[in-house]
C-alpha cells in the first residue's frame, strides 16, 4: 500500500514522485505489453471503442435481425451433417424455419431477408445419403 501525501506536497508532485519511486522499482515492467506499442494507436478516436472491443472478445455481434437470421440458417446448414439423428436435424430445421416464417409475415426492420423456409425432407434426405455437401435443400435466397 502506498504512503499517505504528507502535508504541504501538492497532489500532482506527490503522485508524480509515487510513479517515479514505481518505476525505478520496475513494478511497470511486469505488466503485459511492456515495451509494446499500442494497439490501433493510428486510428481515429472512437467513443465506443470499449464496446466493440468488449463485443469482439466475447464474439457478441449486433447484425440487423434479418441478417442474424441469415446466419442462424447459415449455421445450421452447417451443422446439419454433424447431426446424430433424423429427429436432431428435423428439430434444427423446424427452430430456424419458424423464425424464417415469422420474418416473411412480419419483415424485421433492416436489409431484405430473402430466405425461404427450408424443404425439410430434402435436407433429411440428403443427410440420410451422406452428402452433406451444401447443395439444395437449404433456405432460398431470392435475388
Amino acid at each position: 500500500m502506498t504512503e499517505r501525501k504528507p502535508p504541504g506536497v501538492s497532489f500532482e508532485s506527490w503522485v508524480d514522485k509515487q510513479i517515479r519511486d514505481s518505476e525505478e522499482r520496475g513494478d511497470f515492467s511486469q505488466l503485459p505489453g511492456f515495451g509494446k506499442p499500442l494497439p490501433d494507436i493510428d486510428r481515429p478516436y472512437d467513443e465506443a471503442w470499449w464496446i466493440k472491443a468488449k463485443m469482439q472478445r466475447e464474439g457478441v455481434s449486433m447484425l440487423p435481425p434479418a441478417l442474424a437470421l441469415r446466419k442462424e440458417a447459415e449455421d445450421v446448414r452447417e451443422a446439419v451433417p454433424g447431426a446424430r439423428s433424423e429427429a436432431e436435424v428435423r428439430r434444427m430445421l423446424t427452430e430456424v424455419n419458424e423464425k424464417i416464417e415469422a420474418a416473411i409475415r412480419r419483415p424485421p426492420p433492416g436489409p431484405l431477408l430473402n430466405l425461404r423456409p427450408f424443404d425439410i425432407d430434402a435436407v433429411v434426405g440428403e443427410w440420410r445419403d451422406g452428402r452433406g455437401s451444401g447443395q439444395g435443400g437449404g433456405p432460398s435466397t431470392d435475388a
